[in-house]
């Protein structure tokens, strides 16, 4: 059945934080019979669960009727330090990548691969990054580095990190995108690209922000007196992090390895929020499926939820044991990711990039 506008943005905004601007995007959706989307990934690391939640906003996107394009954002995984800086493993490691989304359903082959190798290549792209940061100051800039993950002083230290942020914005001037797509992380460089848009006559890219799932050992969200900047750094800073595999489960872990690691993560009886178990559950697992939670007769016997919102509002009333919910959680997730482990082990050469991005440099 095709979709109106206002269908179309309730579809891509199922799971996300917020929009900038649902207005903006339905103007998109009833004058543009086929906009432009875009998700910049740094290849980085280890794919971990928290990344399927961008994944599923994208197929959104795409059922929606954008014209999705995936951004393997090699030169900002290079200004960003990752993986040593060593640009032979952030491009096996873009790879990767590529086999993990393939692997968790997302058909490559109606998606447009843009390496930033090549965006980088031309006169054009670094005139455009010239003219954005002629509108910008030093301590706007600086405000936006926390998109990589970073503080602002760290950029005191490599002058190279303070070109990321109007990187990000010539990156959806330079590929003509209607929409960007990204974790609330990124929030800052896509309110940037919408400041500056008007003075260097760009339409405002739409921006859809997707929630950070909390790492396994819980996240800072539950400190309340945290305002503005600082609420923003604790929920970055808790969040789950490849360069932290104690609060990782990754995609391709095995059934024992998420059970372990679910085993040892917070989950206080009665608390939702930062809770990284019941965030898994409702961001990933409920989705699209009811969750089924096994328990002895004794404690009430199993239970199935329909919703989230069911979910979390039984268990604020401490009617789930934080045990019974870990289980139910750690064995959906095993059975959500066996086509992960079945790829992985169906075509080496997915096993090899990893294994590659991951040895020590090749003297």
């Amino acid at each position: 059945m095709e979709m109106d506008a206002k269908n179309k943005v309730d579809l891509i905004t199922r799971n996300a934080v917020e929009i900038i601007t649902r207005e903006d995007a339905e103007e998109i959706f009833s004058t543009n019979p086929s906009p432009k989307g875009y998700l910049g990934f740094e290849p980085s690391g280890q794919f971990h669960v928290g990344w399927m939640i961008w994944v599923n906003a994208f197929k959104d996107m795409m059922n929606a009727g954008i014209k999705m394009t995936l951004l393997e954002a090699t030169w900002h995984a290079w200004i960003n330090n990752k993986l040593g800086g060593d640009m032979r493993k952030i491009q096996l490691c873009a790879t990767y990548i590529e086999h993990c989304l393939t692997a968790l359903g997302v058909d490559l082959s109606k998606v447009e691969l843009v390496k930033a190798d090549n965006l980088v290549d031309g006169k054009e792209y670094w005139d455009g990054l010239i003219r954005i940061n002629k509108q910008l100051s030093l301590s706007r800039v600086k405000r936006a580095v926390t998109i990589m993950g970073r503080k602002e002083d760290e950029a005191s230290l490599d002058f190279s990190m303070l070109l990321y942020p109007s990187m990000q914005v010539e990156d959806i001037f330079f590929m003509g995108m209607d929409f960007a797509l990204g974790g609330m992380d990124q929030r800052r460089a896509h309110v940037l690209a919408r400041e500056v848009a008007p003075a260097l006559g760009k339409r405002k890219p739409v921006a859809v922000h997707t929630p950070l799932l909390s790492g396994l050992q819980g996240s800072g969200r539950m400190d309340t007196s945290l305002k503005g900047a600082d609420s923003e750094a604790a929920l970055i800073e808790g969040k789950m992090s490849k360069s932290k595999p104690e609060s990782c489960i990754f995609v391709h872990d095995s059934p024992a390895e998420i059970k372990a690691k679910i085993a040892a993560s917070f989950c206080p009886p009665k608390i939702i929020e930062g809770n990284p178990v019941m965030e898994i559950a409702k961001y990933i697992l409920m989705r699209d499926k009811p969750l089924h939670i096994s328990r002895p007769a004794k404690y009430g016997g199993d239970i199935e939820f329909a919703t989230a919102d069911e979910l979390m509002g039984t268990y604020s009333e401490g009617k789930i044991h934080p045990l019974d919910l870990k289980n139910a959680v750690s064995e959906a997730l095993a059975e959500r990711l066996a086509p992960v482990r079945e790829y992985f082990a169906k075509f080496p050469e997915a096993s090899d990039s990893l294994r590659e991005f991951r040895s020590p440099q090749k003297v």
